[in-house]
């Protein structure tokens, strides 16, 4: 499997992806919007783009499909519950359903929501194991649900899903927003050492170049899968004086997640 992470460079720092099989060069992209920058290296390395998939139905998620589906012929695929929103969509997917990509590639679909109602996720468990998590979970932090998402489902997503995956799957996520996420971290957990090691090193990262964490890497700077951290918990308590004196971790998951709102 062939993943390329193209950065948008635009306001929002999106990421887009195309992934490609070694083999026959067919390939699909993931999330369009820079239509540009995706078409130069779908002909740079001569990929035969295939699919289109989207993870939701946020514009900045799906402004490239038509553009791409002209040039390409490219069958467009979401959530079954966002083909409503989505121009074009062929074919809506559900929890379980597979994607295949030439003949090396294959994708497990997972039902995500929490950002949106309607999110996919895409699981390649391979030799190295994959994540593309559009916006339900970005490097050292989670996505909002202020555009149609809830956070009852956000947590279970992570809960029942994320929390189970190897510590060697790689993190794909649709926005780079590192840098932001670990200055969250520390402000949540200000001993986090590892935390502060990421920080210095990728302060001056280039994005087109930027780093792909790990789930190990994400359960050492993550605040949202470190719901058990005394220190988070801690310092939760103190800017929520009512909350629990021995949360659960859906408490504190949710209080990470409304002071992050704001911060």
């Amino acid at each position: 499997m062939i993943v390329n992470q193209i950065y948008a460079d635009n306001s929002l720092r999106n990421f887009h992806y195309i992934i490609a099989c070694e083999k026959t060069r067919e390939a699909m992209i993931i999330d369009p919007l820079d239509v540009d920058r995706c078409m130069n290296v779908a002909k740079k390395n001569n990929y035969k783009i295939t699919t289109i998939l989207n993870t939701h139905d946020h514009w900045d998620h799906i402004g490239g499909n038509q553009e791409i589906k002209e040039k390409t012929g490219a069958t467009i695929l979401s959530h079954k519950g966002a083909m409503k929103k989505i121009p074009d969509v062929e074919h809506g997917l559900v929890a379980g359903d597979t994607i295949n990509v030439g003949d090396t590639v294959e994708f497990k679909v997972l039902d995500t929501p929490g950002h949106t109602e309607s999110h996919i996720c895409l699981f390649s468990n391979n030799e190295n194991p994959s994540l593309f998590c559009g916006d339900t979970m970005f490097n050292a932090g989670v996505g909002h649900c202020k555009l149609g998402g809830n956070l009852d489902d956000l947590y279970q997503t992570f809960s029942s899903q994320f929390s189970k995956l190897p510590d060697e799957t790689l993190i794909y996520p649709g926005h780079d927003y590192m840098l932001n996420n670990l200055e969250f971290t520390l402000n949540r957990e200000p001993n986090n050492e590892d935390a502060k090691t990421y920080l210095m090193k990728l302060e001056k990262q280039n994005p087109h170049d930027a780093y792909v964490t790990s789930m190990a890497d994400e359960r050492t700077i993550n605040s949202f899968l470190r719901l058990q951290n005394e220190t988070i918990i801690a310092e939760l308590q103190r800017a929520f004086p009512s909350m629990s004196k021995r949360p659960n971790e859906k408490e504190v998951f949710l209080a990470l997640r409304e002071l992050r709102d704001n911060w």
